[in-house]
């Protein structure tokens, strides 16, 4: 959620960036915003002006009882009544007002960056970046599923009968693998100075409002029936909303935190084939990163993000591109976001969001009223978030990338700790 003092005096900006976001239909909701800010602050006024009048009416009553003025003690008192009955009308019409304010300016998108490439979707993101060869081997990559189903490493048909599409058994050394590179991730991120954090894998309706949009919501996340509580989509959420109506010392940022969980998703719409096996699925554990600072810090914190994610995908032997997301692509609360996309040989392109990197400047914590104070007074902080890893993705990349021709995969050196210090992982006869 945006300034709304920055409606107040900048309303063409906030409307050249809805238009760079192509979300035209917004363009009346700054409008909105404007005439119910007005009333809203017009009916402030008034209410402020008829409580001094009733404090002033109240002590000249006090003043008329002791002169014995019943007369004009009574008329008094009945005009203080009538100021009364007007301030509970303007404060019930007050609360109705912003409530449908708050409506609009949930709705209006973050203000995109300078340098964000402008574009209708992600067909028109921009390619940053390259790291590692990008190899095409001398045989043929199967299919990823076709690959772990050689493996012994994967059972669909039981998952299906058991919880239905989009859901999935791991077995033997691929389910250790997965651990493995999980614990492999945490590790490195506390060895990048990192606090390593559990949190809560479900959260309430006002922290799922204050850190993504209304549209993203039903689209991704699971209600909890009967319960204001819903699923978690990825930690950051729960990490987020754990500072919710909090004012930091500023001598405490940057808050520097990362966090494992398992994610739910609904995953709504179209699936086509590189998205069947194991690539969109419902359930999935990830690690995640996540910073809160200074509004100053916050850029090159997002630069830090997305180059620690790149040198943890290099010590695996996955080579990546770095992909910035156009502004049609952006989600609202976006100022800026990046993509790690994994080469795929199978495929002959990268392919595959690895991870997200990106910088919500202040629209969650000003959702979420997460605050921190420095000599200059009380200030929003800014927050960001980025993927560490997420398998069971993350290990399509690993295995397309680590495939040798006999089916074996290669461990890289990273990994081999964390496997009981095998090197490779061989096809099941």
């Amino acid at each position: 959620m945006i300034d709304i003092n920055l409606i107040r005096t900048n309303p063409e900006i906030v409307k050249l960036n809805i238009k760079k976001k192509f979300q035209d239909h917004k363009l009346e909701y700054v409008d909105k915003v404007l005439e119910l800010d007005k009333k809203i602050r017009s009916l402030k006024q008034e209410g402020d002006d008829l409580r001094s009048s009733r404090n002033t009416l109240s002590s000249q009553i006090g003043v008329l009882m002791k002169e014995k003025n019943i007369e004009q003690a009574n008329d008094i008192k009945k005009q203080v009544v009538k100021n009364n009955e007007r301030i509970i009308e303007i404060e019930k019409e007050e609360n109705e007002l912003s409530v449908e304010l708050k409506k609009y300016m949930m709705s209006i998108p973050n203000i995109i960056a300078d340098d964000v490439p402008i574009g209708k979707d992600d067909s028109e993101n921009v390619q940053r970046l390259t790291i590692g060869e990008a190899k095409v081997p001398t045989f043929e990559i199967p299919y990823h599923a076709d690959i772990l189903e050689n493996l012994g490493g994967l059972d669909l048909d039981s998952a299906r009968r058991t919880s239905g599409n989009g859901f999935y058994y791991l077995v033997g050394d691929i389910a250790r693998l997965h651990s493995a590179i999980l614990s492999y991730a945490r590790d490195f991120m506390i060895d990048k100075g990192f606090t390593y954090c559990i949190p809560p894998f479900m959260i309430r309706s006002d922290v799922v409002n204050g850190v993504m949009s209304f549209e993203e919501m039903e689209n991704m996340m699971y209600k909890i029936e009967g319960e204001d509580l819903y699923l978690i989509g990825t930690s950051e959420h729960s990490m987020i909303g754990r500072f919710k109506d909090t004012i930091l010392k500023e001598s405490d940022l940057p808050l520097m935190l990362t966090s494992y969980s398992p994610c739910f998703r609904k995953e709504v719409g179209a699936h086509g084939i590189e998205e069947r096996g194991i690539y969109r699925v419902h359930q999935f554990e990830k690690q995640e990163m996540i910073i809160i600072c200074k509004p100053e810090d916050s850029m090159n914190w997002y630069n830090k993000m997305w180059q620690i994610s790149s040198e943890f995908f290099k010590s695996l032997d996955i080579p990546h591109e770095i992909m910035e997301c156009c502004s049609g692509d952006l989600a609202d609360l976006k100022v800026k976001s990046c993509d790690l996309n994994a080469w795929s040989p199978r495929q002959k392109k990268y392919f595959g969001e690895l991870g997200s990197c990106s910088n919500l400047s202040d629209a969650q914590a000003r959702r979420l009223g997460i605050k921190f104070k420095n000599s200059d007074g009380i200030k929003y902080a800014h927050t960001l978030n980025n993927t560490v890893v997420a398998p069971p993705r993350m290990l399509i990349a690993f295995l397309e990338n680590n495939l040798n021709e006999d089916g074996s995969v290669n461990i890289p050196l990273a990994l081999r700790p964390y496997m009981a210090g095998k090197d490779k992982i061989y096809p099941k006869k």
